[in-house]
């Protein structure tokens, strides 16, 4: 299965907060479900810079309790759940689209976190993941 490094909390908001667009500068083809790897760092300049953007594009989520979330409360360097993968664009109506490209996201399923190395890009997931997922 394919893994997909994402940074945190763009990750968390993949799985958990209704961000049905990953921006990317670059096109793919890869369709169907992917595992979501949450990125091991995230520096406090990301950080908020990412909470002001969810704060101003997606207010629905901000309501929803994503403002409760501080840095060290999401997991980093490991698998957190799977989305399907069905379209690659470069545009959308989605409020979450602000990149070159966008990855159309559906049915992110959260799972229990497991620890693991990611790469950029897509990779394939290590076969000692797919064991215990």
């Amino acid at each position: 299965m394919l893994v997909l490094s994402v940074r945190q909390p763009w990750a968390w908001l993949i799985i958990h907060g209704g961000k049905d667009i990953e921006n990317r500068n670059w096109t793919t083809n890869v369709r169907g479900r992917v595992l979501i790897h949450a990125s091991k760092s995230t520096t406090k300049r990301e950080w908020a810079e990412s909470w002001d953007s969810v704060h101003r594009i997606c207010p629905d989520a901000w309501a929803k309790g994503v403002r409760e979330i501080r840095p060290g409360t999401i997991a980093l360097g490991g698998i957190i759940g799977s989305v399907e993968i069905v379209d690659c664009v470069n545009k959308s109506d989605s409020p979450w689209f602000f990149g070159r490209f966008g990855y159309v996201l559906r049915d992110p399923q959260p799972i229990p976190f497991f620890q693991c190395r990611g790469k950029l890009g897509f990779f394939q997931c290590p076969e000692y993941v797919e064991k215990h997922l």
